[in-house]
Order: structure tokens, then sequence, then C-alpha cells
């Protein structure tokens, strides 16, 4: 049988409070606010020690003046641009522009660089104007292209090679907003 013990002060629990305990009073008015305020304390602490690790970390914080100089990029060494009169160029129109690839045609040979045939490429939304040339050796003729066409692009494309076509001018919509196309 149970041990029944005489009735105190923590029996009677007051209305209204959902802990059950001895020790237990009733939660403080605005006790989670305060939480609340902690932990967001401590958030924008910890993300202004993560971000200042950080800027320290990618030195784009200077303590001062270090005495180094900023070296300067040497320049790189490219090939004259000259005109390949035995080479024809392929053009190709890169755009949505109709007759894009005509035109740009008509300005390669009016500065005296033949052009072999004209089309569309496999793409149509390309943004940049670029001359691709297979071997180092013509690096010269596509910087001549690149000369007739001012928004052109340089760039060594071993794949024209495999198609029989060493220089290849793709226009992209650079081109068209230039020519007014």
């Amino acid at each position: 049988m149970a041990q029944k013990f005489p009735r105190d002060r923590f029996d009677s629990i007051p209305h209204g409070i959902e802990r059950v305990g001895a020790h237990r009073a009733p939660a403080r008015r605005g006790a989670r606010w305060v939480a609340f305020g902690w932990a967001a304390l401590a958030t924008v602490v910890l993300v202004a020690v993560g971000i200042g690790a950080v800027i320290v970390f990618n030195d784009r914080l200077n303590f001062g003046d270090t005495g180094v100089a900023t070296p300067t990029p040497t320049p790189v060494a490219t090939v004259a641009p000259t005109v390949a009169p035995d080479i024809p160029v392929t053009v190709l129109n890169g755009t949505t522009t109709s007759g894009l690839a005509a035109r740009a045609a008509e300005t390669l040979t009016a500065a005296g660089i033949p052009v072999g045939t004209t089309a569309n490429a496999s793409e149509q939304d390309l943004e940049e104007t670029v001359v691709y040339y297979a071997t180092a050796d013509l690096e010269g003729a596509a910087r001549g292209v690149a000369a007739a066409i001012p928004e052109a692009d340089v760039r060594l494309d071993a794949k024209f090679a495999e198609v029989g076509t060493p220089l290849v001018l793709v226009v992209g919509s650079d081109y068209a907003a230039a020519t007014g196309g």
C-alpha cells in the first residue's frame, strides 16, 4: 500500500501553468524575445568574423604600405597582320540577321582578302566575331582578316584544318550591331 505524506505547498499547482514540478516557476514575460535577441547578436558577430577572415585571407585588407611594387604585365608578342592571297576565307553567319556573312565578305574583298564561301554557322546565337585559323603559321593571315573586321578576335583552332578550311570568319551579333544589321 502506498504511503501518504502530508500536504504541503508543493502540492498546490496554480491554475494555467502547464509545468509540473516542485522547482519550476512560470516563464518570465518576454523570455523568448531575450533568447531571440541573443541568437541574433551571435549570428551577426559570427557573420562579421567570417567576412573579416575572408577579407584577410584573400589579401584584400591592407594594414599599411608594404613597399612592394606591383609588377607590370609583360606584353605578348603577336604576329603582324598580313594578307594571304592564296588562302581564301570562309565566312559564316553566327546570327539570325540574314545577309550578314555576305556583308562581311564584301568588306573582306574590299580590303583585298580573298573570300571562299559564305554560309550560316551551325549556331545562330553567337555574340562575338572570331577569326579562326587552323595552324600557327596562319596567325598573320588571321590577324589581317581581323584588321579588316575591327570587332573580330583571333583564335587558333585545329578542327578547321580537318575540314579543309584554314581561315574561317564567324560573324556574331557584335558585328551586326557595328554594321547596323
